[in-house]
C-alpha cells in the first residue's frame, strides 16, 4: 500500500492528534504512585549510583537508564519522563495502524481499519493513563510493537538484520520490564516457522545476536554484584513481592475478572475474538497474510500468560496486549461493518467504534479528575525543602525524594522493601531496612523531617504528632517537622 497517498497522510494527522493529546495529558494529569521508585532509580543513577549495587532495584534496569538519560538532557522532571514515555507510546500507534493500513487485503477498507485500530490503541484508558508515565508501559509498548513490525519484515528479507532487529527489540523491552519477556521467545519462533527468505538459522543467529545487545548493561551489573542482580531480578519477583499482602491470591482473581466491569475491555475482546474467527474460517487471505495476524494473537497470549503469573498482578499490565489485540479488532470490525452496514462504506462503524472509546475514556478521566497527582507531590516537596536544611535527615516517600531532588538514605529507595525481614548482614548487602528498624528510628527520632502518606492510627503509632511540633497535611499525606525537644 502507499503511503504516499492522501489518506495516510490524513492517518498521520489523526495519530499526531491523539499524539498531542497523550502529551498534554501526560505533563498535567498522569500520575501513578508506584511511579516514585522508578523515577527515584533514575535519579539515583544520575547521581552515579548502580541498581542492585548501590541500591535495591527489583526490576530490569533499562527503563531507568532510559529516563536518567533523558532527564540529564532535559532536566531532572517528572514532566521529561512523562513527554518521552507519551511519545513513545503514540509510535506504538503510529506502528499498529501503518501495519493495518498497509497488510490488510481488503484495499477500500485499509484507510478505516487502520484508523480504527489507532483509535483503539491511541484512546484506550489504560494505555492513555499508564503509557504516559515514568514506568516502563510507553517504552515497552513501542518496543514490542516494533519488534514485531521487524519480525514480520525478516521472514521475506535475506538480510538478516532484520531479525536481529527483532531480537534487539524485544529484549531490549525485557530489559525494561519482565512482563514482556515471552515475547521474543514468540517472535523467533514465528520466523524460524514462516521463513520464506535466505537461511533461518542464519536468522537464528542474527537474532540471537541482536538479542545480546541490550543485555549487555545487566551483565555489567551482575559482574559487579552477582547476589544483588540475581536477587532484584529473580529472587525478589519470584519470592517476595506478595510478603505480607494479605488477600494476595483473591486480588489476582479480581484482576483477572475486571475486564468484565470495563466496557473498553470487553469491546476491544469481542472484536479481536471476531477478527480471529473470521480470519480462520471466512477469509480467503493467502497464508503469509493469515500468519502476520495470528502473531498478533500469540502475542497477546504470551504476554497474558505472564501478567497472570505475577503475583501479585494489576489491570494495568494487560495494556501491553493492547496494540495486538486492536489489530485483530480493525479485522473484526471489517467483517462485521462489511456485512452488518455497507462493504463499501466503512466510515459508519470506524465513527461509531471512535465514540464509544472516547466517551468510556473520557468518563474515566472525569471520574479521576480529583485523584492524587504530581502536583499534591510538588506541594509536599515544596514544604520538605522549606523546613528542612540540605544535609537535614529526611524521610519521605519516593515521589516526594525525586521532587525535592533529595537522594534517599541507603534501604529508603524502595519502600515496599521494608516490608522484607531478612538477617543484618544479607539486608545490608540487598540495600534493605525492614519496617520494624525503620519504625524504631522514626520513634528514635532520627530523622530532621518526616513525610509520611498513612491513616491517623499509624502516624499515632509512632508517635510522629509528639515528636514534631509542627506538621503540614496535604490530602493523605503529612510532613512532620521541628522535633519536640
Amino acid at each position: 500500500m502507499n503511503r504516499g497517498q492522501k489518506l495516510y497522510l490524513v492517518l498521520c494527522g489523526v495519530v499526531s492528534l491523539i499524539g498531542v493529546g497523550l502529551i498534554l495529558y501526560a505533563r498535567t494529569a498522569a500520575f501513578a504512585w508506584d511511579e516514585g521508585f522508578h523515577l527515584v532509580a533514575a535519579q539515583m543513577i544520575g547521581a552515579g549510583k548502580r541498581p542492585y549495587v548501590d541500591f535495591c532495584f527489583p526490576q530490569t534496569p533499562l527503563n531507568a537508564y532510559w529516563n536518567a538519560g533523558w532527564m540529564r538532557v532535559f532536566g531532572e522532571s517528572w514532566r521529561t519522563a512523562h513527554t518521552v514515555a507519551a511519545l513513545l507510546t503514540c509510535g506504538a500507534v503510529m506502528l499498529a495502524a501503518d501495519f493495518v493500513f498497509t497488510r490488510l487485503p481488503v484495499a477500500n477498507w485499509r484507510f478505516a481499519a487502520a484508523l480504527s485500530a489507532a483509535l483503539t490503541v491511541g484512546l484506550n484508558v489504560m494505555v492513555v493513563q499508564f503509557g504516559t508515565i515514568g514506568q516502563a508501559y510507553g517504552l515497552c509498548l513501542f518496543l514490542i510493537v516494533a519488534a514485531f513490525r521487524c519480525a514480520i519484515l525478516a521472514v521475506d528479507r535475506e538480510n538478516l538484520l532484520w531479525a536481529a532487529g527483532a531480537g534487539f527489540l524485544a529484549i531490549a523491552a525485557a530489559m525494561s520490564s519482565l512482563l514482556t519477556a515471552l515475547v521474543a521467545p514468540v517472535l523467533l519462533i514465528w520466523i524460524l516457522i514462516y521463513n520464506r527468505a535466505g537461511n533461518r538459522w542464519t536468522k537464528f543467529a542474527g537474532f540471537v545476536a541482536g538479542a545480546a545487545i541490550p543485555l549487555l548493561p545487566l551483565i555489567w551489573l551482575f559482574a559487579m554484584g552477582p547476589r544483588q542482580v540475581i536477587f532484584g531480578v529473580i529472587q525478589y519477583n519470584l519470592l517476595y513481592r506478595q510478603v505480607h499482602w494479605e488477600g494476595a491470591v483473591r486480588h489476582d482473581l479480581e484482576v483477572m475478572a475486571a475486564w468484565l466491569d470495563s466496557s473498553q475491555a470487553l469491546l476491544l475482546g469481542l472484536l479481536a475474538v471476531t477478527g480471529l474467527l473470521f480470519i480462520y474460517f471466512r477469509s480467503q487471505w493467502d497464508r503469509e497474510r493469515r500468519a502476520e495476524l495470528y502473531l498478533c494473537g500469540w502475542i497477546p497470549v504470551a504476554l497474558a500468560a505472564i501478567i497472570c503469573s505475577a503475583h501479585p498482578t494489576f489491570e494495568r499490565y494487560f495494556l501491553l496486549t493492547v496494540p495486538f489485540l486492536a489489530i485483530l479488532a480493525a479485522v473484526g470490525l471489517y467483517a462485521i461493518g462489511s456485512r452488518m452496514i455497507s462493504a463499501d462504506r466503512p466510515f459508519w462503524p470506524v465513527l461509531a467504534l471512535g465514540v464509544l472509546l472516547a466517551m468510556g475514556l473520557g468518563k474515566s478521566l472525569y471520574d479521576g479528575r480529583d485523584d492524587f497527582s504530581w502536583h499534591d507531590v510538588e506541594r509536599l516537596a515544596n514544604k520538605v525543602d522549606e523546613v528542612t536544611p540540605p544535609q537535614g535527615a529526611l524521610l519521605a516517600d519516593e515521589n516526594v525524594y525525586f521532587v525535592a531532588h533529595r537522594l534517599p538514605p541507603s534501604g529508603m529507595e524502595l519502600a515496599d522493601s521494608h516490608r522484607l525481614q531478612f538477617p543484618p548482614d544479607f539486608a545490608r548487602t540487598m540495600h534493605i531496612i525492614s519496617q520494624a528498624d525503620l519504625d524504631r528510628r522514626i520513634k528514635a527520632g532520627e530523622f530532621r523531617t518526616v513525610e509520611m502518606c498513612e491513616d491517623d492510627e499509624k502516624l499515632e503509632a509512632l508517635g510522629l504528632p509528639r515528636l514534631y511540633a509542627q506538621h503540614f497535611k496535604n490530602d493523605n499525606c503529612e510532613v512532620f517537622w521541628d522535633k519536640v525537644q
